[in-house]
């Protein structure tokens, strides 16, 4: 049952990563919009998010238990090292659902609109930044998991997730997002709405692909062993080459404004990312001061990981159908090229 626990503990960040990103990335894309741009943002935004905003942090909860019953240890790590950023994550989600519900259902139409506008795409850019930074805190050898008195409260809660690294793994999940919520959003609109999705889903590709290289470029130089260990891997460079190969049909995708291959395309980039990233130090995802933190140790009793094993597939049964429907009746997936003709 460990191997099932496994599975749905990546398969949940890798939802989470597509389909929460894309949630991000839609109000980042409304922020980086020009004036006369953001209405059209909003509508769109709002038909596309509205049906399924709120499943999209399920699968962040689903990762949290996982790690919480079956891998304590690492849990604790997290829990206790990142409070800090992960307390403005989670003010950042509460802030920006709320942004998001009053500025279409507020009956009162004042300047409190304007705030609401703000809040949303503010805490859409800075939720995503601080979930970055989390990630790059993790593997940056900065955490100290077992802290003396002669650590401070800074170097202890602060420096390790607060750094120039940490920033850069920040910013390139934030332009991930954008270019994950550009992309799919040139199949839900038409004419000139989709040509401008179009460039923006390009321009974001760009950018994903100068932070992506300013990420390894610094942590090689500052000699991090996370980064070096990425490279001399081939497996994970293998997955960053064949990354780098899809970004021509995905371009072209784009500039024909390709609604099912661009969004085949884009999941297909996360999920060679995010196989890159964990495939370089599993089962040790946490780099600490000390060295490293191998997931498999200190995991739960084979008692509780079969129950869990358990739960979560008749949980995946009942959760994973269901969300296929929402999608499919909102007109959000799409398998064929008679049905993209369509719209």
């Amino acid at each position: 049952m460990l191997y099932v626990v496994l599975f749905f503990t990546f398969f949940s960040l890798f939802l989470y990563v597509l389909l929460g990103g894309a949630d991000f990335g839609a109000g980042i894309v409304e922020l980086f919009s020009s004036p006369e741009n953001r209405k059209l943002n909003r509508e769109t935004i709002y038909k596309v998010m509205g049906p399924i905003w709120e499943a999209n942090h399920i699968w962040l909860i689903i990762l949290i238990v996982i790690l919480w019953i079956a891998f304590p240890m690492y849990f604790n790590i997290i829990i206790t090292y990142l409070h800090i950023p992960i307390t403005l994550i989670l003010l950042g989600i509460t802030m920006r659902g709320v942004a998001f519900i009053f500025r279409h259902y507020d009956a009162v139409v004042d300047e409190s609109q304007i705030w609401y506008n703000r809040m949303f795409r503010i805490s859409s850019l800075i939720t995503p930044v601080f979930l970055g930074m989390s990630f790059g805190a993790l593997v940056s050898g900065r955490i100290i998991v077992s802290p003396g008195p002669q650590h401070g409260f800074a170097e202890i809660f602060m420096l390790p997730w607060l750094n120039i690294f940490t920033l850069l793994t920040g910013f390139f999940y934030a332009a991930l997002c954008a270019f994950l919520a550009a992309t799919l959003l040139i199949g839900e609109t038409e004419g000139e709405a989709r040509k401008i999705y179009s460039r923006k889903s390009a321009i974001a590709t760009i950018v994903l692909v100068i932070l992506g290289g300013l990420v390894l470029l610094y942590g090689f130089l500052t000699d991090m062993a996370f980064v070096k260990d990425f490279v001399e891997n081939p497996f994970s460079v293998a997955a960053i080459l064949l990354s780098a190969v899809l970004l021509i049909p995905l371009w072209r995708a784009i500039r024909k404004e390709r609604r099912v291959l661009a969004r085949i395309l884009a999941g297909s980039q996360i999920l060679l990312v995010i196989f890159a990233a964990v495939n370089t130090h599993f089962p040790s995802l946490i780099i600490s001061a000390e060295g490293d933190v191998n997931m498999l140790q200190g995991i739960a009793p084979e008692a509780s990981i079969n129950i869990l094993g358990i739960t979560l597939i008749v949980g995946g049964a009942i959760i994973l159908p269901g969300l296929f429907h929402l999608m499919k009746s909102f007109n959000m997936i799409k398998f064929s090229i008679k049905e993209e003709s369509k719209n």
